[in-house]
């Protein structure tokens, strides 16, 4: 049974974690190999397990510093059909990994869980194509009935909601939104957005969410912005705007470079972490919807223990 489905903590914290870039670290700081970037795989080893629970445990070490709650992300973003059967994998063991993927959580959150750090345990979605270009775009009801294995699964785990991350498209948005109201889970969606602050599309960020809201009859829980710099994004929001008050979460990059150039690169780039945490202190300071805080590609645990240091008056100094 989910223990916060029915009353996520997030939306009445004054700070909540997120975990990080969990693909970049296992791929560039770990060495491992993840074809197609999926990291759902490393279920099925002991020793790939082993990497996922040091990587959780590195966040939940966080939290645990601070006194403030987080939310764990299953590492099933390359986890849908499509990229499934690229892999080799049959429906059923997906079901199997899907079941495994939020156990494993559920371990996590039995090992460090106590009053006042609450661990959420959120089931990721991902794009049905690429997160940084949209590729062929469904319609809404195309991307319901496609995301719905995956929303399904969840619903009948203990994961207390769904998040659809790296949405780079309304529709598949939309779709993902309505999958998960049918399966009776509640939805976060994370769009992703391109250096001058619109999704790959063109379309402005406001724009999609305002979209979305309207098709699902104002659905998700909240919105995130993830996969880009604070400096990509931080021009588009406006104060004033109801839209900016459905954005709950961030989870940016650490890097200023675009998609086409992190793309190429062959080296992690790490970023600043202090300034990524006085950017993020600044966005909260201006947008008090923003709870939840963490982040993205070639983010580490030590980036959001600044974060949080600086989030958080009386955080200890990371």
């Amino acid at each position: 049974m989910s223990t916060y489905r029915n009353e996520l903590p997030q939306l009445t914290a004054g700070l909540f974690l997120a975990d990080g870039g969990l693909e970049t670290t296992l791929v560039f700081d770990d060495g491992i190999d993840l074809p197609d970037f999926a990291a759902f795989p490393l279920l099925e080893s002991e020793e790939g397990r082993a990497a996922l629970v040091r990587y959780y445990d590195a966040y939940l070490s966080v939290a645990d510093r601070d006194g403030v709650g987080i939310a764990l992300d299953t590492p099933t973003w390359r986890a849908s059909t499509d990229w499934a059967a690229k892999l080799g994998y049959t429906t059923d063991r997906m079901v199997e990994l899907h079941r495994a993927a939020v156990g494993m959580l559920l371990e996590r959150r039995a090992a460090w869980e106590r009053p006042g750090v609450p661990v959420v345990i959120t089931g990721v979605i991902g794009p049905r194509g690429d997160g940084y270009q949209p590729g062929e775009l469904m319609a809404p009801a195309e991307a319901e009935s496609y995301h719905r294995f995956q929303a399904d699964v969840f619903a009948d785990t203990a994961a207390d909601l769904i998040t659809a991350v790296t949405m780079n498209y309304e529709a598949e948005a939309v779709g993902i939104a309505r999958a998960a109201e049918a399966a009776g889970m509640p939805v976060a969606v994370s769009f992703t957005v391109e250096t001058d602050g619109v999704l790959p599309t063109g379309q402005p960020l406001g724009e999609a969410i305002n979209a979305v809201d309207q098709a699902t009859g104002g659905y998700p829980a909240y919105y995130m912005v993830n996969c880009a710099h604070p400096t990509h994004f931080v021009d588009v929001l406006d104060p004033e705007a109801p839209w900016s008050a459905r954005i709950g979460g961030i989870r940016a990059n650490s890097s200023r470079m675009s998609h086409a150039e992190l793309d190429e690169a062959e080296e992690l780039d790490p970023g600043d972490p202090a300034e990524l945490g006085a950017l993020y202190r600044d966005l909260r300071t201006a947008h008090p919807s923003i709870r939840l805080v963490g982040g993205c590609c070639g983010t580490t645990h030590e980036h959001v223990g600044v974060i949080s240091s600086m989030c958080n008056p009386t955080a200890s100094v990371a």
